[in-house]
């Protein structure tokens, strides 16, 4: 275990590969934690330099009092960058993390080369919606919204697996501070004009049965940003590279291989 000091922050983080292997940032969804790429990693090509963290208020980061704005999400993993010695590294962005990767691009282009927009897009949902959400995990907790979650999270094949139960407790578990700051950091996040200025390789991954960030909304920030290409996983849901892990992690191959990260 990792904890990197940044300030007003302290972060987990976990770094895998060799020192001089070709870079890649992992940012993961709002209620889980760095091991929502564990799936992942084992189909991955050998020689990455990966680096996953918990974003604040998830997992064994600080979970400061919010709420917290998108551009101190940023910004933490910027100084974490900095932090390992990591530039010129793809970020693969899920949901909240898709989001900070595109603030990420356009703040500091310097230290990301390729980005993989992963079930996200440049705006998620409406502020009412998410003040609803914050209202009621305030009121009963986490868990009270966990079978609601699940549901648009997973597609219906893999809610019938034992499976299930580690993701909805991962979620039930994360610090409630946590999830509300960055669930009030979604609802004022914004980026449809700054994305649309991005020139940089970018491939979006949507699942097709993502309940969260269905594929047209996936598909519309991809046109964002020229020359982009878009993926859709099939029978998947918001969270791909679980359901899917070898199919997920073929996508981000092919990618690396195609810009010449690897």
């Amino acid at each position: 275990m990792k904890i990197a000091q940044l300030d007003d922050i302290a972060l987990h983080y976990r770094l895998d590969g060799p020192s001089d292997g070709a870079p890649v940032i992992f940012a993961n969804s709002l209620g889980t934690d760095l091991r929502l790429w564990d799936p992942v990693l084992p189909h991955l090509p050998a020689g990455l330099r990966i680096l996953r963290y918990d974003k604040r208020g998830h997992g064994l980061s600080e979970a400061p009092v919010g709420p917290y704005s998108m551009g101190m999400l940023v910004r933490d993993a910027e100084r974490l960058m900095e932090h390992v010695g990591m530039r010129d590294a793809v970020i693969v962005g899920l949901s909240i993390g898709g989001m900070i990767a595109q603030g990420l691009a356009v703040k500091r282009l310097d230290l990301i080369r390729g980005m993989v927009l992963s079930n996200t897009a440049a705006k998620i949902g409406q502020p009412a919606m998410w003040a609803e959400r914050i209202a009621a995990i305030r009121a009963d907790g986490l868990e009270s919204v966990a079978d609601a979650t699940m549901e648009r999270w997973f597609s219906r094949d893999f809610r019938t697996t034992p499976e299930l139960a580690l993701w909805r407790n991962m979620l039930a578990r994360q610090p409630l501070e946590g999830y509300a700051g960055c669930a009030a950091a979604i609802s004022g996040t914004d980026f449809y004009t700054p994305t649309s200025g991005l020139r940089l390789p970018c491939l979006a991954v949507a699942g097709s049965e993502d309940g969260s960030t269905p594929p047209d909304l996936v598909r519309e920030t991809a046109d964002l940003i020229p020359g982009s290409r878009f993926a859709l996983i099939r029978r998947a849901g918001h969270l791909p590279c679980v359901e899917k892990p070898e199919e997920y992690a073929a996508l981000l191959a092919g990618f690396l291989r195609d810009i010449g990260h690897i």
